[in-house]
């Protein structure tokens, strides 16, 4: 009831218990100010929450200019007379967060000026990262950052009996949440991986190396009664040598102890024998070693699944030693002893018959020949309208491998027949595939297996997290598969309490991308659906999106460069196209660039991602569409074909050739989507060849039946490859007459009234005084800088050092040298 009042509460003293960023929870009652009687002109319906630091309980400080304020608290809910006689109670719920502290301990401090309030409770928290166990690694307890954003790097320590090559690592989030892991933790040899632990291997069971996954029961003829065994020892008279790894069988010698000779030529021997008496397990093949007599240090080693063979090239009245010996499943059995055989000598009958030879084989294959030309002739006219006759026939001769099919069909065909099918008047040879859209399958999992390959998550080694994309983490790593060497890949993760259509969503790029083979098409290694996190393999490009490349290299490329990365571009969507697949969200941010500055064109997640993607900020019936980059037709009726997605690559070409300007600048999309479709195109880039800015406007043509083809465009961009003196011809700056300095733009926005406000509209207001001082006092006067080569001059050296021709906001292109200068900004 009195006036001027400042009431504070102050807590004791709280430990922050390491943590640099503390929550504090407030649970209060507030009285509405209208419910008292009088209406105080006092009555305040707030309170005041102050905090001060201090490293103990001895810093207390009073004074209240040193306290620092955190929030002024308002109700949501306030009570009235009424419900004091109703006992009604209305509690309020309020948070808020102090950081970062950097002493060991705070006061609260709460200030009432005049309320009518009830503090009920206080609660003070931080937030903290579990501790947790992942890959054989303990990770402790982790008191999050003293930011909302920070990300907190923890390395974890093996659990015992387990070791690592690389230490490993996880990132504790502001909100207590474990991100991706990075490296693992393996059970050392002897023991196994079970529930988070390592156990030790059983008698009779070996490890033979922390990267085996699990213990294994000793091989054939070998055993082991020790816990932790890393090899098995074999039984008496069985062996493994020195080189056999411990996966290996023991095995006891099988030698063959018949051979027998057959027929006897000039120039071959052939050989039986019978299985050996013991084999130890099934005999998969047997190997055959000889060589000349005293001949022993060279020698020829063939192998057979049958018991005969029949040497040849051999020397004719020679003598040759033979040894045999047969390999199951355990290995190699010994050698035979040495078989000694000789061939018969040349006769003078057979050097005749010998000299024949040539001669009859030329006779059998012109009659091959002429038979083959008739039987084309035959066949020719019912065969037309299949490209076939006797060019098919001799086809036939020269290529036996492929089997021809004209105008009729069998009722059995063989399995390569079965893949065998026309295309356009040509046959499509067996491994020719036509995009299946993952959707249409009932499970949408069975895509996934049917188009990628599963990678076992040991086989993955993740390094560091490069960046975030819709369902997760985007890290760069290493894949190690069976066999093969270990090299680098780019891993998307799905981040955890995923739903199931998420999950679909996500392995659907896999689906899609698992299908396609090319060399500028980003490649899929594999997908990790059996563990968690589940994982999208891919290879690693080193330079990463083409449009952020090519603004940190801002003309630092030839335009030979330019175009061989365009070409790669082009040669990748000609074959999508011919693979029957519309990407619809072609763009320079979706083409990766490697070291080698191959490009390869990638996202093929178009369903997810234009609903979140930045550029599709316009809507229309089915999802959100990529305005700047899409076709008229695409945008109006949904129609989504090659040829939209050649408009598409003329904008690509566009951005590439201005090293990654925005398309159509700062206009909005609903501004694009009008200029466009009253005809405006974008102008040519600064110093673009002529040949390359007329390819980007036959892409942009109205009628799409009337744009190139990405064959057709792949063959123009190889001639000008081939012939570098046509791209020297650049565009005439003077013929943009829609992009003058101070036309009217085609959206009709007018002209300026001074020259200072057209150079603050374009963010150039520092040079106002310049232009005024050089003569420039009227937009009249500053239009001569496009007709003018002298004006054009003086405004180069005006402004030259000046501005930055990579702004995001503008973009000002200069020739130094030549006409004049070009400004671009179509608002203008």
């Amino acid at each position: 009831m009195e006036q001027n009042q400042n009431n504070w509460l102050l807590t004791s003293w709280i430990s922050n218990e390491g943590a640099s960023r503390i929550f504090i929870e407030l649970k209060f009652t507030l009285r509405d100010c209208n419910s008292l009687p009088g209406g105080l002109g006092t009555c305040k319906e707030t309170f005041n929450v102050y905090y001060f630091e201090s490293d103990d309980a001895d810093g207390r400080n009073v004074k209240e200019n040193q306290y620092i304020k955190i929030d002024t608290i308002a109700a949501d809910e306030s009570f009235t007379e009424l419900d004091l006689g109703d006992r009604v109670m209305k509690l309020n719920t309020e948070i808020r967060d102090v950081g970062p502290l950097t002493k060991k301990g705070f006061y609260l401090a709460f200030q009432d000026v005049g309320a009518c309030i009830a503090l009920v409770s206080v609660r003070v928290y931080y937030k903290k990262c579990p501790s947790v166990i992942r890959n054989l690694a303990l990770f402790p307890d982790t008191i999050t950052g003293a930011d909302s954003s920070q990300l907190l790097e923890v390395s974890g320590s093996c659990v015992n009996h387990s070791v690592t090559d690389e230490p490993p690592k996880m990132h504790c989030s502001a909100e207590g949440e474990w991100l991706v892991p990075i490296g693992k933790c393996m059970c050392k040899a002897g023991y196994e991986e079970k529930n988070s632990t390592c156990q030790v291997c059983r008698p009779g069971f070996f490890k033979a190396s922390p990267q085996s996954p699990s213990c294994s029961k000793c091989p054939p003829h070998s055993y082991t009664h020790e816990e932790a065994s890393t090899s098995c020892l074999c039984e008496e008279h069985y062996f493994r040598r020195e080189s056999d790894p411990p996966t290996m069988a023991c095995t006891t010698p099988s030698p063959i102890s018949i051979v027998k000779k057959g027929k006897i030529a000039k120039n071959s021997i052939s050989l039986s024998w019978q299985e050996p008496d013991r084999p130890n397990g099934i005999i998969l093949e047997y190997e055959i070693k000889y060589f000349e007599k005293d001949q022993e240090t060279s020698y020829t080693i063939i192998k057979s699944k049958e018991t005969k063979i029949t040497v040849d090239g051999l020397k004719p009245a020679s003598t040759y030693i033979f040894q045999i010996r047969a390999r199951t499943a355990a290995g190699y059995g010994g050698f035979s002893r040495r078989f000694e055989f000789e061939t018969s000598p040349v006769s003078v009958a057979a050097s005749s018959d010998q000299s024949q030879i040539p001669i009859i084989a030329v006779s059998v294959t012109v009659g091959v020949i002429l038979l083959a030309v008739v039987i084309g002739f035959l066949l020719s006219g019912s065969c037309c309208d299949h490209g076939c006759g006797w060019a098919s026939s001799l086809r036939a001769v020269a290529y036996p491998s492929l089997i021809w099919r004209c105008g009729y069909s069998k009722a059995k065909q063989d399995p390569e027949e079965e893949k065998m099918h026309f295309h356009n008047g040509h046959i499509k040879l067996p491994g020719v595939r036509t995009y299946i859209d993952p959707h249409t399958y009932e499970d949408p999992n069975q895509a996934v297996h049917e188009f990628a390959k599963e990678i076992e998550a040991s086989c993955i080694t993740i390094e560091r997290v490069i960046g975030a994309g819709e369902f997760g983490e985007v890290c760069s790593g290493r894949l190690k598969l069976p066999g093969k060497r270990e090299f680098p890949v780019a891993i998307k993760t799905l981040k955890v309490g995923y739903t199931e259509k998420q999950r679909r969503d996500f392995l659907g790029e896999a689906s899609i991308m698992g299908q396609f083979d090319h060399p500028n098409i980003i490649h899929l290694e594999g997908v990790v659906t059996k563990s968690k996190p589940v994982m999208i393999v891919t290879e690693y490009m080193e330079n990463g999106s083409l449009d952020t490349f090519l603004k940190k290299n801002d003309g630092q490329f030839t335009v030979i460069q330019l175009v061989g990365m365009l070409r790669g571009i082009a040669s990748g969507m000609k074959y999508l196209s011919d693979m029957g697949y519309v990407h619809r969200d072609l763009a320079a941010r979706n083409i990766l660039i490697n070291s080698n500055l191959v490009c390869k064109v990638s996202d093929f997640g178009l369903s997810r991602v234009l609903e979140d993607d930045p550029e599709a900020a316009y809507t229309t019936r089915g999802g959100k569409i990529p305005i700047r980059w899409t076709a008229p037709e695409a945008i109006a009726f949904r129609k989504f074909t090659s040829a939209s997605d050649v408009w598409s690559y003329g904008i690509v070409m566009w951005e590439v050739v201005s090293y990654g300007e925005r398309p159509y600048w700062e206009m909005t999309n609903q501004d694009v989507i009008k200029a466009v479709e009253e005809g405006y195109r974008l102008p040519s880039p600064m110093d673009c060849p002529a040949a390359l800015y007329q390819l980007m406007l036959d892409c942009w043509q109205k009628d799409r039946n009337s744009r190139p083809k990405f064959d057709e465009i792949v063959s123009m961009l190889d001639k000008l490859i081939r012939n570098p003196s046509s791209l020297k011809t650049l565009v005439n700056a003077s013929s943009r007459v829609s992009n003058l300095l101070v036309e009217h733009s085609p959206l009709g926005s007018g002209a300026y009234r001074s020259v200072g406000e057209w150079l603050e509209a374009i963010k150039m207001g520092r040079y106002t005084e310049i232009f005024m001082e050089n003569g420039y006092s009227s937009m009249d006067a500053v239009a001569q800088v496009t007709l003018d080569s002298n004006s054009c001059k003086g405004m180069n050296h005006l402004v030259k050092g000046g501005a930055s021709p990579t702004s995001p906001c503008f973009r000002m292109d200069i020739r130094l040298e030549g006409s004049c200068a070009d400004w671009r900004r179509p608002a203008l």
